[in-house]
């Protein structure tokens, strides 16, 4: 019986600390000269890139249903009227997207890039077409995955 219970609270610590480190970093570059790079969870900024340059914001856990986008007076505060960048960002996996999902729509060119695994994989929105972004939900296609294990993305406005 003591056994068991040792076993079982040793079992319990390492699952603890094996989830406590899961960490995720969002990057910032802000090519624009203009505006705030904002990044907002349900109705939480968590940053708003406003150090030059942006500082980088680092989870402590799973990153979920997270939006990014470039504040510069016009878009709402969840990213209407701009271009968004949605993320969740969770070991296991991951995803993010472009969307133009109204009121979403084209504001700068923004993109995305996951790094510290599945580099290379990410989205580009350069001009008003945006062959790449969500312009309606069912295109869940156009969502970039990622299977690693904290993984980070670099969000650049204006490339």
């Amino acid at each position: 019986m003591f056994s068991l219970l040792t076993s079982f609270a040793v079992l319990t610590v390492f699952v603890g600390n094996a989830a406590a480190q899961e960490t995720h970093t969002v990057h910032f570059t802000n090519l624009c000269g203009f505006g705030t790079p904002t990044l907002i969870q349900g109705p939480n900024v968590l940053s708003t890139g406003e150090v030059t340059p942006p500082t980088d914001y680092t989870s402590s856990g799973p990153l979920l249903g997270a939006i990014a986008y470039l504040q510069y007076g016009v878009c709402g505060f969840n990213g209407e009227g701009c271009t968004l960048i949605e993320t969740s960002l969770n070991n296991g996996f991951s995803s993010s997207d472009i969307s133009l999902i109204p009121p979403h729509s084209f504001s700068v060119t923004s993109g995305f890039g996951y790094y510290n695994g599945c580099d290379g994989a990410g989205a580009d929105c350069t001009d008003p077409s945006c062959p790449d972004a969500m312009t309606d939900p069912s295109q869940t296609y156009k969502q970039v995955g990622c299977p690693a294990g904290n993984v980070d993305i670099a969000i650049t406005f204006c490339d």
